[in-house]
């Protein structure tokens, strides 16, 4: 009878302890290596370009204030764009921005800050037309 009692406290004790072992290396090897895989897509990331250089910058048309057509507000600095002031346009959306929220913006982002939508490559090739 004392067998049973010793097999019955030994098993739970047993299963338990693997399944500590299982979990604890499981966690020591997802922290080991996925801290790999973290630094691998930082390269990968800094190897792309963030946003657009101050040369396709310059290409995004340039208007004032007062020829907004989708709303007078910066969608950036969630400021009202005055009449009189510089706005970037966003061609294909037409989305306007004060001049200098849209720069920081697109400088990290080679989208639109309110619809995201991708500013298209063709915009910045030269055309000898």
């Amino acid at each position: 009878m004392g067998q049973w009692v010793l097999l019955a406290l030994f098993l739970p004790c047993a299963s338990m302890s693997a399944v500590f072992i299982v979990y604890f290396c499981s966690f020591w090897y997802a922290v080991t290596y996925r801290a790999g895989d973290d630094a691998d897509q930082e390269v990968v990331k800094n190897s792309r370009q963030k946003g657009l250089s101050a040369t396709q910058l310059n290409k995004l048309p340039r208007i004032t204030g007062k020829d907004l057509v989708l709303g007078n507000d910066c969608a950036v600095c969630l400021e009202d764009i005055g009449s009189d002031k510089p706005v970037r346009l966003i061609p294909g959306c037409n989305h306007g921005f004060h001049v200098e929220c849209a720069d920081a913006w697109l400088a990290n982002h080679p989208d639109c800050p309110l619809c995201r939508s991708k500013l298209d490559p063709e915009l910045f090739e030269t055309n000898p037309c």
